[in-house]
């Protein structure tokens, strides 16, 4: 009887040798180039493709294991977060506009990351960079499914959670992430990755889960944070195989420099008007409030990402064009779309209000240079319309960037007192912009965002022809009912119901 050998035990640098390079092979009846066509014709230069590492050496077989732990302890934890009602323990129904956008605009983006990253692990040739963009895929799909789950809990209780596909792909403020992400999907490979796995995930991921989630925790909602904490510890990967691939194209050749460089300039950009929305988020929506956007972008855009771009000067990269314009923004951008977003609320799926003083107080002490001068005033006057009977409505359509698609509410740098607004005349027509940063954009790739989806004329279109209530049905709202005032909403009268019912039986 032969005796048997216990074969050594792979180190993780061989396991993850033999589970990604040594699964691939050459090609022999096809050329490289037939087979990868997109790794060439953004003009980037990869010499060796083996060079790529991913540094955290994940395999397939340990992703499984790890993954299926993790939706263990997510679907335990909203099992009895549904059994015990849960949706009875935020501090305050208005917290409930905060996850609707959530769910309208965020999770969609989830699903689009992952279908960007499955057609990139398809297009790069690299076998390292195909198991680690696969795995990064499930992950995105993932997390759409686990934001959903969470969040359906609230849809058979609160209005406004309902048909959120619908709300994707025809609200106008959801057009803002859904142009985000179609723009990366419709780049080739290299600037998907600089897109979203670089300038969202590394730059400005962190804007979005961590003060957002920490916000969730701080007004009683165990749902969102489990989702987002269980959401946060992909991202950790996400963000080193974005910062990874940005080093691998600047190692590899010193001729795509000034490629990836336009790239950064452009979505850092295009990034930081997209997270407007969740400035919007943290400083009006959320009931009891942990931090300012102003704080949030000090923290995790001027000073993390501050010393990102200063670690990466080395390879000759700078800050992305309209850094310095954004960190003044800073001060101003959330209370601009607030009340652009107050304005516009009969077309949206969630409720608005007036800031109360307890509201502006806090507002106050958090932009102490900014909002006692230019938006308390507006908001006391808005206050006083709303007193006399004749609520701030404006039934008119917003005026969208034709890039970054967002209201074009914003102002000069420099000057808060004067709107901004740009136009570029491209083959007869004229395009509209918010800023000089999306003009810029425009300009470089005209061709592109001239084929732009914006919502506002499909009200004109078929099958509304004009008509605000068959626009309704069509993006399937009902007014009053899933937008408006929160004040005097069904969903104020039910929260303080069961709030009611619940302290008497307690």
């Amino acid at each position: 009887m032969d005796m048997q050998v216990k074969q050594p035990k792979l180190g993780i640098k061989e396991r993850y040798a033999l589970l990604t390079r040594d699964l691939g092979w050459e090609p022999s009846y096809q050329s490289r180039e037939a087979i990868f066509p997109y790794t060439r014709y953004e003009g980037i230069k990869i010499h060796d493709w083996d060079k790529w590492e991913d540094p955290f050496r994940l395999t397939m077989d340990a992703y499984w294991k790890y993954q299926a732990e993790k939706e263990r302890k997510f679907y335990a934890i909203i099992d009895a977060h549904t059994q015990n009602n849960g949706h009875l323990n935020i501090t305050d129904g208005r917290y409930l506009t905060a996850i609707k956008l959530f769910l309208q605009a965020i999770s969609p983006g989830e699903y689009a990351a992952h279908k960007g990253f499955a057609r990139i692990g398809r297009e790069f040739e690299g076998v390292g960079t195909q198991v680690a963009c696969q795995m990064q895929s499930l992950d995105e799909i993932r997390h759409a499914q686990t934001q959903i789950h969470a969040l359906s809990n609230y849809n058979k209780y609160y209005n406004g959670f309902h048909n959120f596909a619908d709300a994707r792909d025809r609200i106008w403020y959801t057009s803002v992430p859904r142009s985000f992400f179609d723009d990366a999907m419709s780049g080739g490979p290299f600037e998907f990755i600089t897109a979203i796995g670089f300038a969202f995930e590394y730059v400005l991921t962190n804007l979005l889960f961590v003060p957002f989630m920490s916000g969730a925790a701080y007004n009683g909602d165990m749902a969102t944070v489990t989702f987002g904490f269980s959401a946060q510890s992909d991202e950790a990967r996400h963000m080193t195989l974005g910062l990874e691939c940005i080093k691998f194209m600047l190692e590899q050749d010193p001729e795509n420099l000034p490629i990836v460089q336009k790239w950064l300039d452009k979505w850092f950009w295009r990034g930081m008007r997209m997270l407007t929305l969740v400035g919007a988020m943290m400083d009006y929506m959320l009931p009891k409030r942990v931090m300012s956007w102003k704080e949030a972008w000090q923290v995790y855009g001027v000073e993390n990402g501050g010393a990102l771009f200063n670690d990466l000067a080395r390879y000759g990269v700078r800050v992305p064009k309209g850094w310095d314009v954004a960190n003044e923004a800073a001060d101003h951008v959330s209370h601009q779309l607030m009340l652009g977003l107050y304005q516009w609320s009969f077309g949206t799926s969630f409720h608005a209000w007036i800031p109360s003083d307890e509201d502006m107080a806090w507002l106050s002490e958090k932009y102490p240079d900014t909002f006692d001068r230019y938006y308390r005033p507006r908001w006391d006057h808005i206050r006083k319309m709303a007193a006399a009977g004749t609520p701030y409505q404006n039934l008119g359509l917003a005026q969208l960037c034709n890039v970054c698609q967002l209201p074009a509410v914003f102002t000069e740098p420099g000057d808060p007192t004067t709107h901004c607004h740009r136009e570029v005349e491209f083959e007869g027509e004229t395009y509209h912009f918010c800023s000089d940063g999306c003009r810029d954009i425009f300009q470089e790739e005209p061709e592109k965002y001239v084929q732009s989806w914006l919502p506002m004329p499909q009200l004109f279109a078929e099958p509304n022809y004009g008509d605000v209530g068959k626009w309704m049905e069509w993006v399937g709202l009902q007014p009053g009912v899933d937008n408006g005032d929160y004040h005097g909403s069904q969903d104020e009268a039910s929260f303080d119901a069961w709030k009611s019912h619940q302290s008497a039986t307690a």
